[in-house]
């Protein structure tokens, strides 16, 4: 078997690429219904209790419960009761190959969860004197769980808590809906399991993809709240007791179909084997542009897992996590889920979805990238003399990157660490790095030295300064040269230098063998293993 690289793969034997939104979990709830003082209000004004207490909205769940079971039976659909530990997914798939219809309820499933609800509990005042006071707590309600099949947006549930202030939940598919959509268009494509694998009109199936936005979502909520029993009559929702959406978890999708399955298992072969490292923060930071330091919160780790020997990647950032796998053997699917949106500073309200969206599949890019840049770090022949010989650019002259100068190594593994810095890097923060690498004292390498080593590589085009600014960046090729130094050096050079024969004939013999065969593993695996 010929190793391929992860760069060749992805430039030469994808076949067919899409991003497209993938699974969404949506909250919904009255917003006015969120503290105990909306919640008090509501009582008074629309119940008309004189003292408020949760008790008073007991037959506001009754009849809210007897309308869900009532709809099941007026329906024709199974009330189906979820058994502990059983998987709905399940159910759904079982109860969805059934159906013949375009558009319909599956059935309704009914069980006991866990829920954040208002309780009121008895406090006394300073006389002694008790009162009821309204707190959020926990519940194990009934949830109801309508299972639909919508024209436009294919298989998806609402599910209804029962108990005040009845907060419900939407999940649905991204690709689910774009495959109706190319249905609807009469755009032929041939499916994949959550995705598609392939269609002569890619670039308009791309664009189909891109319009699928948080105005669609509400208004496949609103459509179906409309058919199911609401918890709150006509007159509260006339004074403003309405739900909204808000993001719960988003996944974001990219998947990239290759040519046959051996292309998959050596993108993976060679992705996990070089990619280990990718959890730590100053890498994660390159995935998702958000700066780690010692006070941001939450896990940052790489796991790899095997189920059978299909393995898969997975890169965690606090509560957002880059999940890389072979999908069904056919295609490279590379996914971000972000289950808090507060991981990057943007709120939870659905009109952030397009912030999201950017989050996500930028990250999808960047990983591969990262990927690329840790393995494919070959520059060519006339590349690297280019790069030790002297260089005169206009009337500037700078001296070479000679291979095997310790100055230089410093340089080439402090831009390593840059290398997808999205804002660049400034002189001082620069230099710090390239004293350590030397095992110098920062203080003892003079601005003067990391100016002129800034000068070498920037006329040799490895970095390029950053537009009114005191920043530099680097350059796509200053990245693989970069790459390619601190992997020769590393991983060859300084391996074969410590190794010496004992002075015996038959050591001499071990040695050539071993010295012939490390010529062969690198030829093989192109400096990148």
């Amino acid at each position: 078997m010929v190793r391929k690289n992860v760069a060749e793969i992805i430039q030469h034997h994808v076949t067919f690429e899409l991003e497209a939104i993938d699974r969404m979990s949506l909250n919904a709830y009255v917003p006015s219904l969120q503290t105990g003082g909306g919640v008090v209000y509501f009582l008074k004004t629309q119940l008309g209790v004189r003292v408020p207490s949760t008790v008073m909205v007991a037959p506001m769940s009754e009849r809210f419960v007897a309308a869900l079971e009532r709809f099941a039976e007026t329906e024709g659909v199974d009330l189906v009761t979820f058994k502990t530990g059983q998987r709905k997914d399940d159910v759904a798939h079982t109860y969805l190959a059934k159906f013949q219809g375009e558009e319909g309820v599956l059935f309704v499933g009914k069980a006991q969860e866990k829920a954040r609800v208002f309780r009121t509990e008895k406090r006394r005042d300073a006389a002694g004197k008790k009162y009821p006071w309204i707190i959020r707590s926990t519940a194990m309600p009934n949830h109801y769980y309508v299972y639909v099949v919508d024209r436009d947006f294919g298989p998806l549930f609402i599910k209804c808590c029962t108990y005040f202030p009845y907060t419900a939940k939407l999940c649905l598919n991204g690709h689910e809906w774009l495959k109706r959509q190319l249905t609807h268009r009469q755009i032929p494509y041939e499916p994949l399991d959550n995705g598609i694998q392939s269609s002569a009109e890619a670039a308009r199936v791309q664009r189909i993809a891109d319009t699928m936005d948080a105005a669609k979502i509400d208004a496949v909520f609103r459509k179906w709240l409309r058919r199911l029993p609401h918890p709150f009559a006509a007159a509260h929702r006339a004074a403003g007791y309405r739900y909204q959406l808000s993001i719960l978890q988003a996944e974001f999708a990219l998947t990239q179909v290759l040519d046959r399955p051996l292309t998959g298992r050596c993108f993976f072969e060679e992705v996990i084997r070089e990619n280990l490292d990718l959890g730590r923060p100053d890498q994660i930071q390159l995935i998702f542009d958000r700066r780690v330091t010692r006070r941001t919160p939450g896990r940052f780790r790489t796991r790899v897992l095997t189920e059978g020997v299909v393995p898969s990647l997975h890169v965690q950032y606090k509560k957002s996590k880059v999940k890389q796998y072979h999908k069904e053997g056919q295609a490279l699917r590379t996914e971000t889920t972000i289950n808090d949106t507060y991981d990057f500073e943007i709120g939870r309200a659905l009109r952030k979805l397009p912030a999201l969206r950017e989050i996500g599949f930028t990250a999808n890019r960047r990983l591969l990238h990262v990927e690329s840049l840790s393995h494919d770090c070959l520059i060519g022949e006339d590349r690297l003399h280019t790069v030790i010989a002297p260089v005169r650019v206009q009337d500037q002259r700078a001296a070479g990157l000679r291979f095997g100068d310790r100055r230089v190594h410093a340089l080439m593994h402090a831009l390593c660490l840059f290398a997808l810095a999205p804002t660049g890097f400034r002189h001082r923060e620069f230099r710090d790095h390239v004293a350590q690498l030397q095992s110098r004292d920062p203080e003892t390498y003079p601005a003067g030295s990391m100016t002129y080593d800034l000068r070498r590589l920037r006329l040799h085009g490895l970095i390029e300064r950053v537009p009114r600014s005191h920043r530099y960046c680097i350059t796509p090729t200053g990245a693989r040269v970069a790459m390619f130094y601190a992997r020769l050096y590393t991983r060859a050079l300084r391996p074969a230098s410590s190794l010496r024969p004992s002075g015996s004939t038959r050591a001499q013999r071990v040695f050539d063998r071993l010295d012939a065969a490390l010529a062969d593993f690198l030829q093989e695996v192109k400096l990148a293993a």
